[in-house]
Formats: structure tokens, sequence, C-alpha cells
């Protein structure tokens, strides 16, 4: 095992780069600017993708698996070149699975703004130089508009399934919303109709966190030596998102108040709790962009489903795809209530389904088997 000092520096960004192995992605390129909901429009756009299964003749089994804040194209599969992490959504998708790939043509993007092959602040712009900080404000509807682009490449008119989760719920709903024909089925995990106050507030202060790292440079830090970029801020973020997306029980029961193995709290020492979120802040600085962070929260952020629709129910009300809609019980960032007011306003859902937990917002990504389950439900 390496010692501290033996350990490499992590690179100004973790984003994938010009030349690192592809990996299993695929990339589709848009023939033309997106127009940007804010504003201005985005030249070059790129977004890359992976899919398992094969396409029907007639094109009516696919399914779009979207992903949440700080995942990627890659839903099933092992850590390898081009992969720094396994699949984030291993269990779903295979022969025999609740995406059986057998029957199923599975799609999924790596978002727009983000840092896996997409087209990002790390990427370069027409000019030949690092979008960086001068990457323009995109919202949900954007990046619907670039995966709709994807969807039409590959000659896909109408989805099976769409499913996502947290922000990959999000853009699930918006493709509902703005899109009704070309969406058959829904499922929404742990999201929401709007991003809510509180919502907003977590993230400002991860933004802030970020943007106060002195190596943020306005967000042209790309090019920087190893361990000189924004690290500490992305670090800093990433503990206090990830504080969010467990349970106060679960911390509790699994951590308690232990020292980290020999280390002493009252003299320079850890808890195992504060062990455990650095851990997860120097994974996520080796694989992930501080730009794209700031990038999908502002886009989150921005999430308001009525936005220039009449409104929630309005909006809602556009909805034609047969719809579940579920939460986890013990979700403290994204509560029942959220999930009670899309059901309650999507004319073709009927209930809350409830994941059981203990390992709050995050449950949806692990309890594999109840969102199976569901899956099921809708095209089992």
């Amino acid at each position: 095992m390496l010692t501290p000092s033996e350990v490499p520096l992590p690179p100004a960004s973790g984003a994938w780069r010009e030349g690192d192995p592809p990996g299993r992605r695929q990339w589709y390129e848009r023939d033309r600017p997106l127009p940007l909901e804010a504003g201005g429009e985005l030249p070059g756009v790129r977004l890359a993708f992976e899919t398992w299964g094969r396409l029907a003749a007639d094109r009516s089994n696919a399914v779009l698996v979207l992903h949440a804040l700080t995942g990627d194209s890659h839903v099933v599969g092992p850590a390898e070149p081009g992969h720094p992490t396994p699949g984030w959504w291993e269990g779903l998708i295979g022969p025999g699975r609740a995406l059986d790939t057998d029957r199923w043509f599975v799609v999924a993007p790596n978002v727009l703004g983000g840092c896996q092959g997409s087209t990002g602040p790390s990427s370069f712009t027409p000019g030949g130089r690092r979008w960086g900080g001068t990457f323009p404000f995109l919202t949900q509807r954007d990046q619907v508009t670039a995966e709709a682009d994807l969807a039409d490449a590959l000659g896909i008119e109408r989805w099976a399934l769409v499913v996502g989760g947290s922000m990959g719920g999000m853009r699930a709903l918006e493709w509902a919303v703005s899109r009704p024909e070309r969406t058959r089925t829904l499922l929404l995990l742990a999201t929401a109709a709007a991003a809510s106050s509180e919502q907003i507030a977590w993230a400002n202060i991860q933004l802030h966190a970020i943007r106060s790292d002195p190596h943020w440079r306005g967000g042209d830090y790309h090019d920087a030596a190893p361990g000189l970029g924004p690290h500490a801020g992305l670090g800093l973020a990433r503990r206090l998102a990830h504080v969010t997306y467990r349970s106060e029980p679960e911390l509790q029961v699994r951590f308690g108040r232990a020292p980290q193995g020999t280390e002493d709290p009252w003299n320079g020492g850890r808890y195992q709790v504060e062990s455990y979120l650095d851990h997860h802040a120097a994974k996520l600085v080796r694989r992930f962009d501080a730009g794209s962070y700031v990038t999908l929260a502002e886009a989150m952020n921005s999430h308001e489903i009525g936005r220039g629709r009449g409104g929630t129910r309005a909006a809602l009300s556009r909805v034609r795809a047969r719809t579940l809609v579920a939460g986890v019980d013990s979700d403290r960032l994204y509560p029942l209530p959220q999930q009670a007011e899309l059901a309650a306003g999507i004319p073709t859902a009927d209930r809350v389904r409830v994941v059981e937990s203990p390992y709050g917002h995050d449950g949806f990504l692990i309890e594999g088997e109840q969102v199976a389950a569901l899956i099921g439900e809708l095209v089992g």
C-alpha cells in the first residue's frame, strides 16, 4: 500500500480528455449550434454515450437511462481503461436483469456539461482553447434538447422507457413534459418538479466552496500542473453533498463516535465519519471536473418544470407516458412530499412508490432490487 507521500498528485481536472482510452463510449456530434434557454448558443456540441443490447428493426425497444450529478454514461461495467470507476447502477442492465439486454436497447448519455466525454467546461472551444470559466449557463431543457438530437441520430422516435433519479429524474421529467409523444413509460426516482429553496441553498454552499479555492482561477485551471486544480474546493463540496445524500441514522449506526483506526481526534486525528468523507472527496477529485460540478449544480438549481408553461400543475398535465414516481423513505435531500407532488400532478401516475432504505437519497442507487421491481412494474 502506498504511503500518503507516495500517492500521485491528482490532475488539475478528473475529466476524460482527448487521447485517453475511449472505453465503451460512443459519440454523437451535433452539426449545428445549440440554442440555449438563457440566451446565446453552444457550438460544437458532442455527447458521449454507451449502449447495451440491440435496437429492434422497428426501433420500439429503446430505453433511456439518465444519470445524477456526478454520474456518467458508464451505468454498468467494470473500472477499466477509460472508465475510472465501475458502473454506478450495477445489476440493472444485462441478460435476465431488469433491463434485459436480450429484449431492450439501453442508451445512457453523459449529460451535456459533464466531464466524461460530453461537451463541458473541460472541452475545447471551436477556437482551440478550453471553455473553462467561459462555458455558458445550461438548463435541464438545454440538456434534454441535446439528448433528443442523440435520439434522432440513433433513429429513435419514441423511448419505450425513460428512467432517471435525482438530476437524472429532472431530465426524465423534462423529456415527458416537453416531448410527451416520445416517452411511452417513465420512472422518476428521488426527484422533484422544481429545485426547492433548501436544495438551492445546499448547492450554493458547495458552489462557494469550489469558487473560493485559490486554484479555481475563475474556472480556467484545466491546464495547470497536477495538484494545482481546485481540489480542496471540490473535495469540500463533495463532503457536504455526501452528508445530504445519506441519512443521520445510517451514519450513526455505521460510524457513531468511533475514531479512525489508531488516530486520536483530541490530538489531530479523525473520527471514522471524517475519514469516510475524506475518502469520497479524494475519489471525486480524481474522476470529476470542478467546472462540470458548477455547471451541473447550477442547471439543477434552474430546474422548474412549470417555468413558462403556466405553472407546475399545467406542465405535469402534459405527461402522457405511463408513469411511476418513487422516493426513498429516509431521503432528507429530496423528501417524499416532492415525489407526492409529482404523483398527484401527473395524470398517468397513481401513488408514490416508497423505496425502503436506511441510505437516504443514495438509496435509489443502492437498493437495486427495489428499483428493479419498479422497472418490472412498468415494462415487465
